[in-house]
């Protein structure tokens, strides 16, 4: 009986990872604003609609918005200066731009959908609008990248391997980014974001030398205990740097 159902469990056991490899090989289609090909379980609406559920929540945790109109104001009409001139107006993304209370973390970051955040303590260290707008786009960059997209269906892989096939939890999924969780990019996801903002502030008129300020800015904001690239989940800035005047070259010739 015993080894009856030991080879019953391993059946079952062998049936759930080929329906997760099965699932994840259906899930593989290439990024339409990046040309990347991804493996992404959502659709635009379910992003929307996860960013929408979890913004409250990651206000909050961050004191709040910050009370000064004249300074959302100006997030709001460098980000949509941003959307109104790129690729990003094309797509389904409801883009909206918060300016958080929160005067000692310096952090800017993007939920699913279109939902993206600064913080005061970052917005307060940048010298211009230019670099207001290399920080926006960035985080925009990271919504047409779907990285979010890319983190939720890579876990939901592998809940499916431990737990059993099982539906997306919206809720779940929203709590988890509250959590910090499903919010912390790869390397590879931030370069490409940077890329996407240099694109974004060429063709909305910034000047993209000015993201190289605020990889300045956040390397001096880091202090000299600040984690060896190879420990970290962010490329140093001084590779940012690199890349990003690649980018800013790249785009330049072909503007």
């Amino acid at each position: 009986m015993r080894r009856g159902n030991f080879k019953v469990r391993l059946l079952i056991g062998l049936a759930i990872v080929a329906f997760a490899f099965l699932r994840r090989c259906s899930q593989q289609e290439t990024n339409p604003y990046t040309g990347r090909t991804q493996a992404i379980s959502l659709s635009p609406e379910q992003e929307i609609a996860i960013g929408l559920q979890s913004a409250p929540q990651m206000a909050q945790q961050h004191g709040g918005l910050h009370p000064d109109s004249r300074y959302q104001a100006l997030v709001d009409n460098v980000g949509q200066q941003l959307v109104n001139n790129s690729i990003a107006k094309q797509t389904p993304y409801k883009y909206d731009f918060h300016l958080l209370a929160d005067d000692r973390t310096i952090n800017a970051f993007a939920l699913p959908g279109g939902q993206i955040f600064i913080t005061y303590a970052l917005f307060a260290k940048l010298e211009n609008e230019d670099q207001l707008a290399g920080v926006l786009g960035h985080e925009i960059g990271h919504v047409l990248g779907k990285h979010s997209n890319e983190r939720i269906t890579d876990s939901k892989y592998w809940q499916t391997l431990i737990m059993g096939a099982a539906a997306i939890d919206m809720a779940t999924v929203a709590q988890q980014i509250g959590q910090g969780t499903l919010l912390k990019n790869g390397r590879e996801d931030e370069l490409e974001s940077d890329e996407l903002g240099v694109l974004f502030m060429i063709k909305a008129g910034y000047n993209p030398e000015e993201m190289i300020g605020v990889m300045k800015i956040l390397k001096n904001a880091a202090g000299p205990n600040r984690v060896p690239e190879f420990q970290s989940t962010h490329p140093d800035p001084e590779n940012r740097i690199q890349k990003i005047r690649e980018a800013i070259n790249k785009y330049k010739k072909a503007s």
